[in-house]
């Protein structure tokens, strides 16, 4: 039982749990944001322009009512708030980026030689100058 729960410890305490768990508490505090965001800025604004609250559509089919307006209404609040956490991830990153050096790409491998003999442009495998007919080292 002391092995397993020195286990359990070790695994709970791991640096990869501690990050989950750090990034599941950001991301309930960031949720609540992207609502307000959506549902008091975004969705009135839309709401000008097109009317996105569609939960008064509702079919009866033998007695039963299927609400699909509020699913479509569900769609469209999601299509926006997958929207703006793009956006907001997009720019959050440009932000993060801002004062970073781009590291220059590293050289391409050279794919010719020049032969030592007839100074002419060759293969960097050829084993023999095909121009002056030397062998080549």
């Amino acid at each position: 039982m002391k092995k397993f729960l020195e286990e359990f410890k070790k695994f709970a305490l791991r640096g990869n749990v501690i990050d989950l768990a750090v990034g599941v508490i950001i991301g309930g505090a960031f949720q609540s944001i992207t609502n307000s965001l959506v549902n008091d800025v975004i969705s009135p604004l839309i709401g000008l322009v097109a009317n996105t609250d569609l939960t008064y559509l509702v079919a009866t089919i033998n007695g039963v009512e299927v609400r699909y307006g509020a699913f479509l209404t569900a769609v469209i609040n999601f299509i926006i708030m997958a929207f703006v956490i793009f956006l907001l991830v997009k720019g959050l990153n440009a932000l993060a980026n801002v004062g970073r050096k781009k590291e220059a790409p590293a050289p391409a491998a050279p794919t010719t030689k020049i032969c030592p003999y007839c100074k002419s442009e060759i293969a960097i495998d050829a084993t023999r100058c095909p121009h002056c007919t030397s062998e080549v080292e």
